[in-house]
């Protein structure tokens, strides 16, 4: 049996959960007030200080945090610890060429493996098991949460990190993996390697934890068909810790949000207000356990839904559903968070003009990923082999800016639509 589940938390009645979000946000919004000068400001100009702030109610009367505060405090701005208690970080791309840097004391780590141990153990995860990790290591969280989480559970745990399918599937043939953590988009490719290699027999997954990119219904049946498991969501964002800030349990009808750690809201994108439980709108965060990176009421600008109604695994967390869209223009592609603006400012770098065209579809369970971009009149005449040389060098300076790899197609001045005079940047095929 697992050695990790924690009812006492998990299954923690409603009042005595509010209760114990009130006092840790009240000392979690002295601990700000303290530490990260930039967030005080902010309550300073709304006019509130810790004293106002005695319980969840009282949370709508905190000013918010968004992407732009984290670029405008990059790097330490944010950081409500001091340096040397820092043992980490992880970051993710900004949409300027500034990256989000969360930083972590050895207590947040501890905190948030135990957020992804209880992720695997509704996945049905125990110490019998061997956790197989593709997710990617490094800046990248998700590897580093699932690793940690893991090893809380008691698994043996592979740390594969991503990529080199061929070792991947020899591990998991020779060792006898039984619970995968990767994206959905992965976990469809080693599927379709196995199922090409003809050793569907000797796989031994039970479970999947998949995350970092949106993924339909119709893919999690088709992968769970494919590899004979049971698929799972999960939850979290480089701001707030990363995978494990929500997950699904056997129910699947949603992702439970580890409350003890982190309050949530659903407010109107547009007023920012505070809207009823059942209320479709913007996810919002508070983190009250966080030292080193204490966000209160971050924006994800994840479009979804909460609620209460009881669930038959007995965990009493409320539940948030998938994410219905974005409030903003952020695509995830690949698990890479990927904004225009990034492609805009390359663009402009590199002497173009800024008309161009995203073009995202999914084909056979992988996103793919086009970037159209209008020539310059002067490079209209140029040879075939200049354009393609063009079209390299922008691939290039695209990858170093997003970290992912995108095709790109130089095309002739004023061939992509325009609207009202603005071109159509965005154009997602994909079904989610």
């Amino acid at each position: 049996m697992n050695n990790y589940y924690q009812p006492e938390i998990e299954t923690m009645p409603y009042d005595r959960l509010r209760a114990l979000q009130n006092e840790r946000l009240v000392k979690q919004v002295r601990h700000v007030w303290e530490n990260v000068p930039y967030y005080r400001q902010k309550m300073e100009e709304k006019g509130v200080a810790p004293e106002d702030i005695q319980s969840v109610d009282d949370l709508h009367k905190l000013p918010f945090l968004c992407k732009d505060d984290l670029r405008k405090a990059y790097p330490y701005g944010l950081k409500g610890v001091p340096l040397s208690d820092c043992v980490r970080i992880h970051s993710t791309s900004g949409t300027t060429g500034k990256r989000v840097v969360a930083f972590y004391t050895q207590h947040d780590i501890d905190l948030w493996d135990d957020c992804c141990a209880r992720a695997l153990v509704a996945a049905g995860a125990t110490s019998e098991d061997i956790c197989h990790i593709a997710y990617g290591f490094g800046l990248f969280t998700g590897g580093a949460g699932l690793n940690g989480g893991s090893h809380k559970v008691g698994c043996l745990t592979l740390p594969m990190s991503s990529g080199n399918t061929e070792r991947q599937l020899q591990f998991m043939t020779d060792l006898g993996s039984t619970i995968l953590c990767c994206t959905p988009s992965y976990a469809a490719y080693l599927a379709e390697s196995i199922h090409e290699q003809g050793i569907r027999e000797q796989i031994k997954l039970k479970a999947g934890i998949f995350g970092a990119e949106a993924w339909s219904e119709d893919m999690r049946h088709d992968i769970e068909n494919k590899l004979g498991i049971k698929a799972y969501d999960i939850y979290g964002l480089t701001e707030t810790s990363g995978p494990g800030v929500a997950f699904e349990c056997s129910e699947q009808t949603g992702m439970h949000i580890n409350e003890d750690h982190f309050i949530a809201e659903i407010i109107d994108p547009d007023t920012g207000e505070v809207l009823p439980e059942g209320s479709k709108g913007e996810l919002v965060f508070t983190a009250i356990t966080k030292e080193a990176f204490p966000l209160l009421r971050y924006r994800t600008r994840d479009i979804c839904v909460l609620t209460r109604k009881k669930c038959s695994c007995g965990r009493t967390h409320v539940k948030m559903s998938k994410p219905m869209g974005r409030s903003d223009d952020m695509l995830i592609i690949r698990g890479i968070n990927v904004f225009p603006s990034q492609i805009e400012t390359v663009l402009i770098q590199q002497g173009y003009p800024a008309n161009y065209q995203i073009i995202v579809d999914r084909v056979n369970n992988s996103d793919t990923f086009e970037v159209m971009v209008e020539m310059n009149p002067e490079m209209f005449s140029d040879s075939l082999a200049k354009i393609a040389d063009a079209e390299k060098k922008l691939v290039e300076a695209l990858k170093a800016m997003l970290g992912i790899a995108a095709k790109v197609k130089l095309v002739a001045p004023k061939t992509i639509a325009r609207s009202e005079g603005k071109a159509v940047r965005v154009i997602d095929k994909r079904k989610i």
